[in-house]
């Protein structure tokens, strides 16, 4: 054989050999029970509770599990003897060698084997949270007339009876002229006032209420958001709300101006008029300049030809002719060049100045800027108005505020300011998407005079829906919950805007406070 196959067959053999030194540790191993106890003869199997000696697959301790003695063996075939640390004599083993392991063999299978790995799965989503079901439902409509008028029902839904007190806020400058059902008029937190009605409700029983309230400026909608309390008036089951507005009369018809009242047209016409007079001054010039041409050269050839017929004597050179003039290109004059060119400037400066002040008076100066990472367009609007952004919509019926230093000792441990008090807000939040969708207290802000706020208290939001965490889970889609906010401010100004967001890249609502 050549040594170079030789040396190419004890390389293959040596690479051989590495490779399944390699794969041995991979091999899964026996099992332990399989490797340890012998299995017992079939004709005289052996019950475990017979035998309650552990097995060399489990060693016990020693002092835990001592020997059997010499005097007394016991058939290895059904019971082998733990012998791995301490083997029993000679005498008392009649298994065969063949049934003991070897001590390697004992200590690779006693050895504790790492727990194998999770599977690669997400975690479990948070639940989205339901709504408590209502006991007392709200609808409120208004009526078509001259001044503003609201119809009110109350739904016990509930199989038995309840007291509730029903809350009306109204806006703020206006009276009531009209009360139906024992309500009460009293002076709200602010310019606002509200209407109160305290009723017990029969089960399954709907009570209509009404208001109506002075006639106010033509032109102007009146919110007046109403809300069902406990009877203590700490809760809220429902809140509703509805905008009056005037009948709009008949609009006049509007038509546009005819087009040479308009400025860009006018401009555009005096443009056209001037460059209109400019060419025809020029054509007249150039028109004018040509004749005199013509006549200066008829003259000056009619005098030639007569003083060389007349008496002229001749000669026997040829007379050169006469050269011909030499005509300029005529060229506009400077003066118009330059109108022309002022006249086009002014043009296109007025027409831009009009586009660019048309477009200007469109924006919408009420709109919040979005950009960049910002989802949806920020809304602004008042009490008791639906405001909806990208996620949620919101919707703030009413708030009221403690007297200062009555906001105590927050529930979370930290103490309140000496003269914070709380102010509960009473809002409306509806899931718009469809899918459900988290919401946290520190993005709902109320903003204090000064551009300073504060987020939401959740340990006092928390007692104010009774142990509720209503940030906890997340809200399924479509559905709607009515529940009070509370903020922890200081000092004597209530808050004049609240802030509300689903995320944080939202851009949210904003409700001004009256």
């Amino acid at each position: 054989m050549p040594a170079s196959t030789r040396h190419h067959r004890a390389l293959a053999v040596f690479v051989h050999c590495l490779g399944i030194l390699a794969a041995v540790p991979a091999l899964p191993a026996a099992a332990p029970e399989a490797a340890a106890a012998p299995r017992p003869p079939a004709a005289t199997p052996q019950p475990a509770a017979a035998t309650p000696r552990p097995s060399a697959a489990t060693p016990q301790p020693a002092a835990a599990t001592p020997g059997p003695p010499v005097a007394t063996p016991q058939p290895t075939a059904a019971t082998p003897l733990p012998t791995v640390d301490t083997p029993p004599p000679a005498a008392a083993t009649a298994a065969p060698a063949a049934t003991r392991p070897p001590v390697a063999m004992v200590a690779r299978v006693t050895e504790p084997t790492p727990p194998s790995a999770p599977p690669a799965m997400a975690p479990p989503s948070r639940a989205p949270a339901s709504a408590p079901p209502q006991q007392v439902t709200v609808a409120v409509a208004t009526e078509s007339s001259p001044a503003p008028r609201y119809r009110i029902q109350v739904r016990n839904v509930s199989s038995s009876p309840l007291e509730t007190t029903v809350r009306q806020e109204l806006p703020p400058g206006s009276s009531t002229t009209a009360i139906s059902g024992g309500g009460r008029s009293t002076p709200a937190s602010g310019s606002a006032t509200e209407v109160t009605w305290r009723l017990r409700l029969p089960a399954h029983s709907t009570t209509t209420l009404g208001t109506a309230l002075a006639a106010t400026a033509p032109g102007r909608p009146l919110t007046a958001p109403t809300c069902a309390f406990t009877s203590d008036g700490s809760r809220p089951y429902d809140c509703a709300t509805a905008t009056w507005q005037a009948a709009a009369a008949p609009a006049a018809e509007v038509t546009e101006a005819p087009p040479w009242r308009r400025y860009p047209v006018l401009l555009a016409g005096l443009a056209v008029l001037l460059l209109i007079s400019a060419a025809l001054v020029w054509v007249w010039r150039r028109r004018r300049g040509r004749r005199v041409t013509a006549a200066a050269l008829a003259t000056g050839g009619g005098a030639e030809h007569g003083s060389g017929a007349g008496g002229g004597r001749g000669t026997i050179y040829p007379r050169p002719a006469a050269p011909s003039p030499v005509r300029r290109r005529r060229t506009p004059p400077v003066w118009m060049l330059v109108g022309a060119a002022v006249v086009v400037l002014a043009g296109v400066v007025g027409t831009a100045g009009w586009t660019a002040t048309r477009q200007v008076a469109a924006i919408d100066t009420q709109k919040q800027p979005t950009s960049g990472a910002w989802m949806g367009t920020g809304v602004n609007g008042s009490l008791g108005v639906p405001l909806r952004e990208s996620a949620f919509e919101f919707t703030v019926y009413r708030m009221t505020c403690g007297a200062p230093g009555t906001a105590g000792k927050a529930d979370g441990g930290g103490a309140a300011p000496a003269k914070g008090r709380r102010c509960e807000a009473t809002v409306g939040v509806r899931n718009v998407t469809g899918d459900h969708q988290p919401w946290h207290s520190e993005l709902q802000r109320a903003y204090l005079p000064g551009g300073r706020w504060v987020s939401a208290d959740e340990s006092a939001t928390r007692t104010a829906n009774l142990g509720r965490d209503v940030f906890a889970d997340p809200m399924a889609a479509g559905t709607r919950m009515v529940l009070p906010l509370v903020f922890t401010v200081d000092g004597r100004d209530p808050p004049q805007q609240l802030e509300l967001r689903s995320g944080v890249f939202s851009a949210g609502v904003r409700v001004q406070m009256p």
